[in-house]
């Protein structure tokens, strides 16, 4: 009798114990997760910090302050209307939207089509060549550079904003995966109600499909569009006139040989950065429903 009642106090006892160590493990797990965010966002937020503060300095107070260190004059714009000014930022705009404009559009008839045609059509070697499209995300870029180059060269498109749209004009696997990913979830019964009504291929494609990707094309749009308005590399090296100057090489001017103007970079950086902040704010909620929608679907 004693020994019954001895194991059924370890018993009572053992479950505030449990209950315990798993109140215990809860707060540990969420301390540990909002650590991890903080941190994270500190490394995230620091470099934005000194732009901030950089682009309100005078080119002293850049020399002999620390990076931290506040200015003196939050109210000095100086920096901000010499490189908008100075830097061509307003040709750099109007370049850069046109390019993105046209690259979009490329890019969502591109890759809908190629995405319809993988999705809705069965042809030999199907399998192959979706191989192919991810063998070429794993070739690197630089290694095509002087044979794309040549091309570009060959047929007169160099030093015209017609190089860069030729170059973005096409799609990439993953604008391709978005919309394969929303097209499996379109019933095909949708595609055999619209053929006995007298519809082709391609109408079915055009009035049927292409409407129902809007999530798709909202998330390739914010995508794609970022990525080339934040391209370096292929401004500098196929449009380097200053007529078809891109944004992002707008701020170029500035750094030479002798010394950089970092005070008139930085505040030319954040106003690169302000259009896209302002993008993504409004139109976040398309890119996380896009990208979970896509990976459900």
């Amino acid at each position: 009798m004693t020994t019954t009642l001895r194991s059924h106090s370890r018993e009572r006892g053992a479950v505030p114990s449990r209950s315990r160590q798993g109140f215990a493990g809860k707060v540990g797990g969420a301390t540990s997760k909002y650590v991890i965010l903080t941190v994270a966002s500190i490394i995230t937020l620091l470099p934005l910090l000194v732009l901030f503060i950089t682009g309100f300095k005078t080119k002293r107070e850049f020399a002999t302050t620390g990076p931290l260190q506040p200015p003196q004059n939050w109210f000095n714009f100086h920096n901000f209307v010499i490189a908008f000014t100075d830097g061509n930022m307003a040709v750099g705009f109007r370049n850069t939207s046109i390019v993105l404009v046209v690259s979009l559009a490329g890019t969502i008839l591109i890759g809908s089509m190629t995405a319809y045609a993988i999705d809705r059509f069965e042809f030999r070697f199907k399998k192959v060549v979706i191989g192919l499209f991810l063998v070429a995300t794993l070739v690197p870029g630089v290694t095509t550079q002087v044979a794309t180059f040549q091309i570009v060269n060959g047929l007169g498109l160099y030093d015209s904003l017609w190089a860069l749209i030729a170059l973005n004009l096409g799609t990439d696997v993953i604008s391709i995966y978005i919309f394969v990913q929303f097209m499996q979830s379109i019933p095909k019964d949708v595609d055999e109600a619209a053929m006995l009504d007298g519809a082709n291929k391609f109408t079915i494609y055009w009035r049927v499909i292409l409407p129902l990707l809007k999530p798709a094309i909202a998330t390739v749009v914010i995508i794609k569009g970022i990525a080339i308005y934040n391209e370096f590399y292929q401004a500098f090296l196929y449009t380097p006139s200053p007529e078809n100057a891109m944004i992002s090489t707008a701020l170029f001017a500035f750094k030479g040989p002798y010394g950089s103007q970092w005070q008139i970079i930085s505040a030319g950086a954040l106003l690169v950065i302000i259009p896209t902040l302002i993008i993504f704010l409004v139109l976040q909620r398309f890119i996380y429903n896009g990208f979970t929608q896509g990976a459900t679907k």
